[in-house]
């Protein structure tokens, strides 16, 4: 027994299961959790893959500490989307942070994953018992929050399904402008933005909306286990933050095991042609 993730071209991911072990239809999107061979339980969102627990930090690592450890002193953050709570349990290890808001639209998906997937159960029961100091789970609409958010942020980390389909507005211009607004007057905003060889059309639309808004912009890949990778990530700068270096010091109380702070330079790694086609955007 099989899952398998179909992309563009007839390409496809898959895992051998063992099983099914929940499916729902929420409000937003159709859920389902499956028992894998070797990799945990899998996440599955209107059939893309989300997530596998033996390999999840793939995703969660790149897409969280190169920019808390670019920025000089991040205190009070934002996630929108990360259901799962993934990305809030890697925010979290940095002890600057003093508030951290989580937004998911879907509590369907916060509901599966606090009662299936050993991602951040401890974390999803705290917040949903308003028992963390430190942080706060608000379950309702990132683009509406990010548009009438009087707060200011250090980095706001966009966790969110791929740049196609109903996600595409937390890809436009004017989300970009929201947040870029939502942030102080230093601060990074980090976005996943789709496998590089297979969305490369999305990157580049996500890549030309960033670049009308904040200050730089910069791109990076990281392999994902479970994602066609290499995947994407954009990362837009408000003032005078440099995204090429970080913070080794700080970096040297977090537990990581797929993110290397010590060789961040390598994040920029880019296949030849995909460089050029973002260069043609400069």
């Amino acid at each position: 027994m099989h899952f398998i993730e179909w992309y563009p071209l007839g390409y496809g991911v898959a895992f051998k299961v063992t099983g099914r072990l929940y499916e729902t239809q929420t409000k937003y999107q159709r859920l389902e959790i499956y028992q894998t061979e070797g990799f945990g339980k899998l996440l599955v969102l209107d059939g893309t893959v989300q997530l596998v627990e033996l390999g999840e930090n793939s995703y969660h690592e790149p897409l969280v500490h190169p920019v808390m450890l670019s920025h000089p002193n991040p205190r009070r953050v934002l996630v929108i989307g990360g259901g799962d709570g993934g990305t809030l349990r890697e925010v979290l290890k940095h002890e600057s942070v003093e508030k951290a808001t989580m937004v998911e639209i879907d509590d369907g998906v916060v509901e599966a994953s606090l009662l299936y997937l050993d991602v951040a159960k401890d974390l999803l029961e705290r917040l949903i018992k308003k028992e963390e100091p430190r942080a706060e789970l608000i379950i309702g609409d990132g683009v509406e929050y990010m548009r009438n958010s009087k707060e200011k942020f250090d980095v706001i980390i966009v966790d969110s399904t791929d740049p196609v389909g109903p996600a595409k507005l937390l890809f436009s211009e004017d989300f970009y402008r929201d947040a870029y607004n939502a942030l102080g007057e230093r601060g990074l905003y980090v976005t996943q933005a789709g496998s590089v060889y297979l969305f490369t059309n999305e990157l580049l639309d996500a890549y030309r909306n960033m670049k009308k808004v904040f200050d730089r912009v910069y791109y990076f890949s990281f392999p994902v286990i479970g994602y066609a990778s290499p995947w994407s990530f954009l990362v837009g700068v408000k003032g005078d933050i440099d995204f090429t270096r970080v913070d080794l010091e700080r970096a040297k109380g977090l537990d990581l095991t797929y993110y290397d702070p010590e060789r961040h330079e390598t994040l920029f790694q880019m296949p030849r042609y995909v460089r050029e086609l973002i260069e043609k955007e400069e």
